[in-house]
């Protein structure tokens, strides 16, 4: 099909009923009937267990291996095809990252004690560069030692990851010291984003239209991080202050960045929220609005608010399917320019399972017949496509071409959205599992592909 006529005519209809038009007369499943009896053509236990067997059996003991920096702490992302490491240094986001990843495991799966010594000599290895000033932020880089190596950035993504990880490694310690370390280092965030001189070159970040000079841009992916990590953070303790910066967020992705136009969401937008009045306004960074959608989704259920679950899930299937590959399969990342049609035709990895995330909660609160087909259709995908063996465990790869037969990323091992995507899987399953398959009655029955209408405010 035509990428440009699929655009436009899928703008008919309302965007305040999930669609219904993508179960189509051969899929297994044509109704919502309350249950769900299995997904990706395999009963529910067998789902779990494969992706349980990925899980530890695969990811845990690769990383143990050869990514874990076991005397030093922290994590060595880069691997040659050798299993050896091209250089010392360590990425800062990725030490956040990882510290979450481990304490989310010690957290969630059974309380391992070497998952909370990963956690707790990362901790360390971070704590070592913390930033002097105010409002500073973490340098890029940091030696095998936890050094810094370069400069504090001028963005805020690795201190964003480093307060998810804090917050998380908070509620696996029981230590309330390292939650208000990630509530100070979040507020620091905020007032570096909203200062109007904000990261000049933000769009060379995204490899995708040219670089222009942009200061004080809004960003979806910076609504899209402190979305993520606020909404987990919140989950542990309340805070008046958090609660308005991620309400802020969550209605700047929904309102602001939301294009009526062509019904998807501007990655880019002026300081004060209005749209760019060059070829900005036609940049849709697919990849960021597929994972800021499922992380509000997330954000939905938190707050019991099931106009805002309905809405979220509803663009989630609309980018998905706008992105989607229909020659190759898989989600384009970034759509340069709509009108032009103008796509960035590689594909990455956290793409992919951020839209197994997506779909996951949609069965799990909803039980949509269009989640379920695109769950399967993205989780086969991905296993017959970004999967090589080596050293006798699966390789994920992070990216590659339009077919992933070329990676230039080879070396770079996934080490938070693929344990993300398990991990949430693995929640998601067992609590189908425990109730027999019964869809959740959070938001039922309005919140369900029944067309109905449901309040924004929380539910009673």
């Amino acid at each position: 099909m035509d990428r440009r006529a699929f655009i436009v005519s899928s703008l008919g209809g309302s965007l305040m009923g999930l669609p219904k038009q993508m179960t189509g007369a051969g899929s297994p499943y044509p109704s919502s009937d309350g249950e769900v009896r299995e997904l990706a053509g395999m009963p529910l236990e067998r789902l779990r267990e494969e992706i349980r067997h990925e899980l530890f059996q695969q990811f845990v003991p690769f990383m143990n291996r050869y990514v874990i920096d076991h005397e030093q702490g922290g994590f060595q992302c880069q691997l040659n095809p050798d299993g050896t490491h091209p250089d010392n240094d360590k990425n800062t986001w990725f030490q956040g990252r990882g510290l979450w990843v481990y304490s989310y495991l010690y957290n969630h799966f059974g309380h391992d004690p070497e998952y909370l010594a990963v956690a707790r000599k990362t901790f360390d290895l971070i704590m070592r560069s913390k930033p002097s000033g105010k409002d500073q932020m973490w340098p890029a880089k940091l030696s095998r030692e936890g050094k810094p190596l370069t400069a504090p950035q001028m963005t805020i993504g690795a201190d964003v990851s480093i307060a998810e990880g804090l917050a998380e490694y908070s509620k696996a310690t029981g230590d309330i010291q390292f939650w208000n370390l990630a509530k100070e280092i979040l507020l620091k965030c905020v007032r570096q984003y909203d200062r109007p001189d904000y990261a000049p070159n933000v769009v060379a970040q995204y490899h995708g239209p040219k670089p222009v000079n942009f200061p004080g841009a809004r960003t979806q992916g910076v609504a899209m991080i402190l979305t993520g990590t606020i909404t987990q953070v919140l989950e542990m303790h309340p805070d008046a202050e958090l609660e308005r910066i991620i309400g802020n967020c969550v209605d700047a992705v929904i309102n602001r960045h939301f294009n009526p136009e062509f019904q998807l969401n501007n990655e880019l937008l002026n300081h004060d929220y209005s749209r760019p009045a060059n070829e900005l306004a036609q940049f849709v960074y697919t990849g960021h609005c597929i994972e800021t959608l499922a992380i509000i989704l997330f954000e939905a259920v938190r707050t019991q608010n099931g106009n805002l679950f309905r809405t979220a899930a509803e663009r989630l299937q609309r980018h998905v399917e706008v992105a989607w590959d229909e020659v190759y399969g898989g989600a384009f990342r970034s759509l340069n320019n709509v009108d032009e049609d103008h796509w960035e035709v590689n594909k990455v990895l956290w793409a992919q399972e951020e839209t197994l995330n997506g779909c996951l909660l949609v069965i799990d609160y909803a039980g949509a017949p269009w989640a379920r087909e695109l769950y399967a259709r993205t989780y086969h995908y991905i296993r017959s496509t970004y999967y090589v063996p080596r050293w006798s465990y699966s390789f994920w790869i992070s990216g590659g071409d339009r077919k992933v037969t070329v990676q230039p990323n080879l070396e770079r091992v996934e080490h938070y959205h693929h344990p993300k995507n398990l991990m949430h899987s693995l929640l998601v399953l067992d609590r189908l599992i425990g109730r027999g398959g019964k869809i959740s009655p959070l938001f039922a029955p309005s919140a369900r592909d029944d067309g109905r209408e449901v309040p924004l405010s929380k539910k009673a």
